[in-house]
C-alpha cells in the first residue's frame, strides 16, 4: 500500500525533502505522537511516506476527518480512522481512540493538529486543544512537532519539505496545566516551522536530504527537443530544469 502513496507522490511532486537538523529523535521504545501543521491535501501522503522512511519500526495511526474518510477509503487500509473533531462526541472518541492506540509501544499517532488547512505564515497557528489532552492518555509517549512545508522551486513538480522539532517527553507536557501546555506545543512546532521556511526560502537544497525523489524536467516536446539537442552534442541528458540541452 505505501508502495502506491510512493507513485503517487512520484508522479506528481518533485521530491520530499527533510532538513539534515529536522531528523526524528524517535525514541528507541515507547509510543510516539507526532503533531504537526497542516498545509495541504498533501500531507496525508507526506505522514505515509515519513513513517514508512523515518519510522519504519513503528505500526502508524492517524485520524482523518470521518466524511473525507469515506471519500478516500484507501487511507482506511493504513492506519487512519475516521472522527468528527467538530463535535463534543468526536473528539470524546479521538481522545478514547488515540489512548487505546498509545497503549502499545510499538506505535506512533500523527496529527494535523490545527484541525483545518491553514497557511505555513499564519500565526498563531490554532492547535485544537486535544492533541494537548492526549498527552493525558499516555504519559510515557515522546511528542515530536513536525513542520510540513511546500514550494515551488525550478521544476514542474512542487518540493515537499519538512522537519521534526525537539522531542517531548509525555510526562513533562502532563505536569503542566493544560493552557501552558497547549501554548507549550504550539511554540514549539512555530519555532520548527519558521527555522524550516527560512531553509525553504535560501531554495538551496544541500540544506536538505531527499527522502524521496520523482522525476524532474518538464516533459513532452519541449523535454524531447532537449534530448535530442543533447544527443546531437554527445552530451548525456539531464531532464532537471538546470540540466544542460546544448
Amino acid at each position: 500500500m505505501v508502495s502506491t502513496f510512493r507513485r503517487y507522490f512520484t508522479r506528481h511532486m518533485n521530491a520530499l525533502r527533510i532538513a539534515p537538523w529536522g531528523l526524528p529523535d524517535a525514541p528507541e521504545r515507547g509510543p510516539v505522537i507526532v503533531y504537526s501543521n497542516h498545509p495541504a491535501w498533501w500531507d496525508a501522503a507526506v505522514y505515509v511516506l515519513a513513517a514508512d522512511s523515518l519510522f519504519p519500526a513503528y505500526e502508524s495511526y492517524a485520524p482523518i476527518d470521518a466524511a473525507m474518510l469515506k471519500q478516500y477509503g484507501i487511507f482506511g487500509r493504513i492506519g487512519a480512522f475516521g472522527v468528527d473533531l467538530d463535535s463534543p462526541r468526536g473528539a470524546a472518541d479521538f481522545l478514547k481512540a488515540g489512548g487505546e492506540i498509545l497503549a502499545a509501544p510499538n506505535r506512533a499517532l500523527w496529527i494535523t493538529a490545527q484541525g483545518r488547512f491553514g497557511d505555513v505564515r499564519e500565526r498563531p497557528l490554532g492547535l485544537k486543544p486535544g492533541v494537548a489532552r492526549l498527552v493525558e492518555r499516555a504519559p510515557d509517549c515522546t511528542v515530536l512537532p513536525l513542520a510540513i512545508e511546500y514550494s515551488f522551486w525550478l521544476e514542474r513538480g512542487a518540493e515537499a519539505f519538512m522537519a521534526f522539532g525537539p522531542a517531548m517527553r509525555g510526562q513533562d507536557l502532563v505536569n503542566l496545566a493544560r493552557p501552558a501546555r497547549l501554548a507549550r506545543l504550539e511554540g514549539e512546532l512555530a519555532a520548527t516551522l519558521d527555522r524550516l521556511s527560512a531553509d525553504v526560502q535560501s531554495r538551496d537544497p544541500a540544506r536538505f536530504r531527499a527522502v524521496l525523489e520523482g522525476r524532474a524536467g518538464v516533459g513532452g516536446l519541449y523535454d524531447g527537443w532537449r534530448r535530442m539537442a543533447a544527443a546531437l552534442r554527445g552530451r548525456a541528458f539531464d531532464p532537471s530544469h538546470e540540466g544542460r540541452a546544448s
